[in-house]
């Protein structure tokens, strides 16, 4: 007697969303079934790499190397200089340098803030009017700021609004239904639940992305539904393990392999758990953590 196995497809899904225009337009989430559980049922939109871009002199030049960057599927331009407490890029200078990276590229564009939540506000509908009609996403409305940035880039300008909380599966979904209930389709949004780099409390990370998956495929949870991506080279390239000198630690080895390995084992931990997109920053570990994707697609 044949062994038959038991598939388990849901009957609920997470929402499809897409990024991007033209040929390289890209779709996230869509599947009922579990994290790379392709046995259970087809994927037919498998999980995506973006590629972290700092905003200094190279994010231009960088943006053109995307486009022929293997595994990478969408742009994030991270806006870190706007920070005030730091370089205290204008307003108008991000928003010029958006253009200019939006210009250089075909790939899906996505938007990283500078983490202070007026600032970041406002250059989010700045960006977002600015680049009408390219389907961007904003990475991320926050509790503290989710009405402006839902009614100006989600409401007014039609973008994609990332939802930011801090590794609680409670908070993503009030967030999620304050978006919501200000008018924002729940099918346009994208949960940024919260993100460690590996080994540093990455427990709770894997804890949350796991209940909110279950929740939205067993459950039908519609407020946890939304497909989930998640910045990892903004967690991975401050730890000691990326930073520590390979003369001052010469027992922990190369230091360009360290950096790359915390970036792999991270990415590869938040995917197996529920993302549905991961930024990454460096071209070895995305081209390791796509091979996977491809592997177990």
């Amino acid at each position: 007697m044949s062994f038959e196995p038991k598939l388990q497809a849901f009957n609920s899904s997470v929402n499809a969303v897409t990024l991007g225009t033209g040929d390289k337009a890209i779709t996230i989430g869509g599947q009922n079934v579990m994290p790379f559980y392709t046995f259970d049922n087809a994927v037919e939109n498998t999980q995506k790499i973006g590629l972290e871009i700092l905003d200094d002199a190279n994010a231009v030049e960088n943006a053109k190397k995307a486009e022929s960057m293997e595994g990478v599927s969408f742009v994030c331009l991270h806006l870190q200089s706007a920070d005030p407490n730091g370089d205290d890029t204008s307003v108008e200078d991000c928003v010029a340098l958006a253009k200019a990276v939006a210009d250089a590229t075909t790939l899906p564009l996505v938007i990283m803030g500078c983490k202070a939540v007026e600032k970041d506000a406002e250059i989010f509908n700045k960006v977002s009017d600015a680049l009408a009609g390219k389907n961007i996403l904003v990475l991320s409305a926050r509790e503290e700021n989710y009405k402006q940035v839902g009614a100006g880039a989600g409401l007014a300008y039609g973008q994609k609004v990332g939802a930011e909380s801090a590794v609680d599966i409670n908070l993503a979904k009030q967030l999620n239904t304050m978006l919501s209930q200000l008018g924002v389709d729940e099918k346009t949004i994208v949960m940024n639940a919260g993100s460690a780099a590996a080994g540093y409390g990455y427990e709770y990370v894997a804890s949350t992305l796991d209940r909110i998956r279950a929740a939205a495929l067993q459950q039908g949870d519609a407020q946890l539904a939304m497909p989930i991506i998640t910045p990892v080279s903004t967690e991975t390239c401050g730890v000691k393990e990326s930073l520590m000198p390979e003369e001052e630690m010469p027992e922990w080895g190369s230091l360009d392999e360290r950096i790359i390995e915390m970036e792999i084992t991270t990415a590869a931990a938040a995917l197996t758990g529920g993302a549905d997109a991961v930024i990454m920053r460096h071209p070895e570990a995305i081209k390791t953590v796509a091979a996977m994707i491809a592997a177990l697609n």
